[in-house]
């Protein structure tokens, strides 16, 4: 299977592992792409600015860095993702923490198939391309 899940100084999140790797893998698809290897890992808050301030010379928190490692239109990628800022989103924006889990997935997922979030007009494409994801995640659980 082209997703693996992996967790880094932190338990990892209970979630159908299957459906997950499947929803990310035709999302790709979705975009004209080709599903590679790619690594989802949990890990906690100052792993993930650990890898922010070494590779991308920020010092802030972030809920998901994609390292891409793709060549053409196939995608191999790591996607690091904070469990602990997903949880402190969730109740920031009253969701639940598996939405939240979701909608931070499918944000990594996207910047890997060239969306980006640096303007506002980029911003709204984003929300509108992960909630359009996140809806197609949910027809594939019904």
């Amino acid at each position: 299977m082209p997703v693996e899940f992996f967790s880094e100084h932190i338990s990892p999140p209970s979630f159908n592992s299957g459906i997950i790797g499947k929803w990310v893998e035709t999302i790709i698809d979705k975009e004209d792409y080709t599903p590679g290897v790619i690594n989802i890992i949990f890990c906690n808050d100052n792993y993930l600015l650990e890898l922010n301030n070494r590779y991308l010379n920020r010092d802030h928190y972030t809920d998901v860095l994609s390292f891409d490692n793709s060549e053409n239109q196939c995608i191999n990628a790591d996607i690091y993702i904070s469990l602990e800022r997903v949880e402190e989103n969730s109740k920031k924006y009253s969701v639940p923490f598996a939405d939240e889990l979701n909608r931070v997935i499918i944000h990594g997922v996207l910047h890997l198939v060239n969306y980006n979030d640096s303007t506002e007009e980029e911003k709204k494409n984003m929300t509108e391309m992960e909630n359009k994801y996140l809806e197609f995640l949910r027809s594939m659980t019904t």
